[in-house]
Formats: structure tokens, C-alpha cells, sequence
């Protein structure tokens, strides 16, 4: 399997993982939100939506183009903090951490 085909595979799993916990749903910000300077756009949108609309779609992309990955990914911990801030459930909370631990795996192991 290739380090595309492991990410592909990675982000559905964050995306089942995003649905199974009623996150997946957060609207789309407006387009002006994605011009945020911010780490994970945090002034201009809720992490759910970061991951849905930015992250998620961004890393798709570069699967589906089979371009070049990151050269470092830690979103597992911020994403950790956050789920935890919010009260997300505590089965739901280490499901997606670990969901988002397994993409930035793929991404820091990739040559």
C-alpha cells in the first residue's frame, strides 16, 4: 500500500469517526474564514469545521493528486485539548484522537 492509499484510508476513518460523533455536520464557514493566519483557523472557525473543511479536504487533495505530504503533522494533541474543553464524551474523545493520531502517523512516517 502506498503512503497515499494509507492516508486515504486514515482520513476516512477520522471522517466515520467525525460522523459517529455527531461532529461532521458543522457548517462551512464563510469564505473568508479560510484566510485565517491562525494554527487550525482557531479565530475564524471550530475545530470541527477546520477538520472537515480544511484539513481533511486539503489532505484529500494532495491524495487524490498524489502530491507532496507535509513534512510534519501534529494535530492529535490541539485536537485532544480541544475535545476535552468542549465535553465531548470520553469514548468519542479517544476514538477521534486516535483517529487524528493515525493521520499524523501516516504523514511523519511518509519518506
Amino acid at each position: 500500500m502506498t503512503v497515499h492509499q494509507e492516508l486515504d484510508h486514515a482520513l476516512e476513518r477520522l471522517e466515520a469517526t467525525l460522523k459517529a460523533a455527531d461532529l461532521w455536520s458543522a457548517s462551512r464557514p464563510p469564505a473568508s474564514a479560510f484566510d485565517s493566519q491562525q494554527p487550525f483557523c482557531v479565530d475564524t472557525m471550530e475545530l470541527p469545521q477546520w477538520l472537515r473543511y480544511v484539513f481533511i479536504a486539503r489532505l484529500s487533495a494532495l491524495v487524490e493528486a498524489e502530491g507532496a505530504l507535509p513534512a510534519n503533522c501534529e494535530v492529535a494533541p490541539a485536537a485532544e485539548v480541544y475535545f476535552k474543553q468542549s465535553g465531548v464524551r470520553a469514548s468519542n474523545l479517544l476514538l477521534l484522537v486516535k483517529a487524528i493520531e493515525e493521520v499524523d502517523r501516516v504523514i511523519n512516517e511518509a519518506d
